[in-house]
């Protein structure tokens, strides 16, 4: 799992595996740990096999958004055998209230709970894990997923959970499952489980019913893992990226595109790593298109051959979004954090596809990288700013348990957020006060670089120095509003146009009539006339009435 991406909602917190229903398995077989050693190796006796009045299961997770859907909690229900009768999944926001939460799940009346817990939500799991051992301390609760895999024994979750399933973990949730329902449950409450070949792996894409084809996400991998060692990312910890097999990869898609999937989200993490495969998997979907077929891919930047461009340029105006993971120019810093990127390629393929695609482009940034500056990463912004993504994602370096990354913490003083989401506060090269600026200009600059809002107006702005000048309008906004949150749309444009004049007052008349084609764009009600645009108030000469001329004679 790549954190430092802004998409972890969609990655699996286990690997699943498919086993024959006729096979019998035990825990020992799935984890490398296990207690209760007078159990270990035994069957299960068919007299005390799952029968019809099995415990009730309920895995759940808290996603980041309603529109995503947790993929590995259907891996998991995809490879519980015989116990997926008596399962299921509940899924829940994180802006949901921890005692609702957990009136509806106990509304199912379940015996075991299994959680998928990620940086982004686990405070919020926490508090319902919480609850729940308070009401019903009887459930047995089976915490799973990157955040409680690495210093696990540690957090006040595992404290409070029964027991944490770590690493690819779907044939050991099964047969922890069956070992709590058997009386044979484990004395230990951490089990590490062993890595499963992905040829064994059921595939949960039958699991998306058709409300989540209609208003939600489809996440779909046709492979797993990463060759590269980026040391802020999980996925430095692979050995190699895997392939599902390509032919049943293939199938499930169409079996989806057949139920009137339209809208697919890989989350492969080098998905233009095999080309080979790569062109097969886009002329799969080039053969469908469809006015409303979207496909999301993050893509490796340096590499693209010809290939693949021939392909690539035959995709119509919104079918394609890539994301583009650049996260430093600096070639310290990609030494300091083990990661190979050919610059020179990266910002020459970035200009191609901006100017021989559809494909809309999202490029990050992170800030904060041990031996990273404020003047690198300045650099490193007008570079990718020049090649014309259409997003440029500032995200900001966060500590990812069990993630490279830590073994800089002191010789490049890394200080981190000991709450999450865990983000860098200050290092040896960047004070807090500067980390803070950051933090701003990355918000400002989704709300007026990334939004769309300002496409007309934001050209014409910021020129060959777009990072002085874009920080400049942040700091401009921010001494005025003290605030880079909860700033109504309407306002915004104000401001924005307000510290045009103030900042650059020789573009001002330009940007004015360009904010107008913006606004109208953004289909407000209010009147852009209506609008305060001018920082120092433009007040027209107003002629006196003839009594109020002749009451100031009087009085004079």
């Amino acid at each position: 799992m790549a954190e430092q991406s802004k998409h972890p909602e969609y990655h699996s917190e286990y690997v699943a595996v498919q086993i024959p229903l006729a096979q019998d398995i035990s825990l020992q077989e799935v984890c490398e740990e296990v207690i209760k050693p007078d159990t270990v190796g035994q069957r299960v006796p068919a007299s005390h096999r799952i029968d019809q009045d099995a415990p009730k299961i309920v895995l759940s997770t808290l996603n980041a958004r309603f529109f995503h859907t947790s993929f590995g909690l259907r891996y998991l229900y995809a490879n519980l055998k015989e116990l997926q009768a008596f399962c299921e999944i509940k899924e829940f926001i994180i802006q949901t209230r921890a005692m609702d939460i957990v009136e509806q799940i106990l509304a199912s009346k379940p015996d075991i709970i299994g959680f998928g817990v990620y940086i982004w939500n686990i405070s919020e799991t926490t508090d319902v894990v919480n609850l729940l051992k308070v009401i019903a301390p009887e459930i047995k609760i089976i915490l799973g997923g990157p955040e409680v895999s690495y210093e696990t024994q540690d957090q006040a979750i595992v404290n409070c959970a029964d027991y944490v399933l770590t690493g690819p973990a779907d044939i050991s949730f099964y047969a922890l499952c069956k070992s709590i329902i058997n009386d044979a449950a484990p004395d230990q409450k951490i089990l590490k489980s062993k890595p499963i070949p992905l040829k064994d792996i059921a595939l949960p894409y039958q699991y998306y019913t058709d409300d989540d084809l209609k208003n939600r996400l489809l996440y779909v991998e046709a492979s797993r893992g990463c060759p590269f060692k980026c040391e802020f990312c999980l996925s430095a910890l692979d050995t190699t990226s895997t392939p599902f097999e390509l032919e049943s990869f293939l199938e499930q898609m169409e079996i989806l595109y057949q139920r009137g999937a339209r809208n697919f989200k890989f989350i492969d993490r080098t998905f233009n790593l095999n080309i080979k495969t790569t062109i097969k998997i886009m002329q799969f979907f080039l053969e469908r298109m469809t006015d409303d077929l979207y496909l999301h891919f993050e893509v490796v930047p340096d590499h693209l051959p010809d290939k693949l461009k021939v392909l690539l340029a035959q995709f119509p105006v919104g079918s394609l979004q890539f994301e583009v993971g650049i996260q430093t120019f600096n070639t310290e810093v990609q030494a300091n954090i083990s990661r190979k990127q050919n610059n020179t390629k990266s910002k020459d393929n970035l200009i191609w596809l901006r100017d021989n695609t559809s494909a809309h482009i999202h490029a990050d940034l992170i800030f904060g990288l041990p031996g990273e500056t404020f003047d690198s990463f300045k650099e490193s912004f007008n570079q990718l700013y020049h090649c014309r993504p259409h997003e440029i994602q500032l995200g900001i370096l966060k500590r990812l348990k069990g993630s490279p990354i830590i073994r800089h913490t002191k010789a490049f003083d890394l200080r981190f957020n000991p709450l999450p989401p865990f983000n860098i506060l200050s290092t040896d090269r960047v004070g807090f006060s500067t980390m803070q600026k950051i933090n701003r200009f990355a918000r400002y600059w989704d709300m007026i670089g990334n939004s769309g809002r300002f496409k007309y107006t934001l050209p014409h702005v910021l020129s060959d120095k777009p990072f002085d000048e874009f920080m400049a309008i942040t700091q401009w906004i921010y001494d005025k509003t003290g605030q880079s949150h909860n700033i109504s749309l309407k306002k915004l444009y104000e401001f924005f146009s307000q510290a045009i004049e103030a900042l650059f007052p020789e573009k001002h008349a330009l940007v004015i009539s360009k904010l107008k084609e913006d606004y109208s764009a953004s289909k407000l009600k209010s009147v852009f006339e209506g609008l305060n645009l001018y920082a120092v108030q433009h007040v027209e000469p107003v002629s006196k009435n003839k009594s109020l001329q002749r009451q100031q004679r009087h009085m004079s």
